[in-house]
């Protein structure tokens, strides 16, 4: 039974724990399939002539799959990484930094991986 109190004391919604379940979750199942995509990939690269493996990481199909792979294992990264300084950092400062420093990291992260992607694609 919930009363008006709750309001005081700021422990309320937030309205976004269910996206973020969701996310979370939505990345884990595509991480399940791209990222054994990707070990087969590196397998089977494993050994080859730096050409050999440029012309079939050049390959379109294999870039956008690389590509999909980075995008939702950095996503799924930053999320899991936000719940545990949500749940786990105290000082409201420091949860702000870090929360700042893990979007950040992921961006910066995400853009190399798909810039190297896109760089060997193109042939640059």
């Amino acid at each position: 039974m919930r009363n008006s109190f709750h309001h005081i004391r700021g422990l309320g919604s937030a309205r976004s724990g269910t996206e973020h379940f969701w996310m979370q979750r939505l990345t884990a199942v595509a991480n399940i399939p791209l990222v054994m995509a990707f070990v087969v990939i590196l397998v089977t690269l494993a050994g080859r002539s730096h050409a050999a493996v440029i012309a079939t990481l050049g390959q379109p199909m294999v870039a956008i799959l690389m590509i999909a792979t980075v995008l939702s294992v950095v996503v799924h990264i930053r999320l899991g990484m936000q719940v545990i300084i949500e749940d786990y950092v105290n000082s409201e400062a420091r949860k702000i930094a870090l929360l700042m420093a893990n979007t950040f990291f992921s961006i910066a992260v995400g853009l190399a991986a798909v810039f190297a992607v896109l760089r060997i694609s193109f042939g640059l």
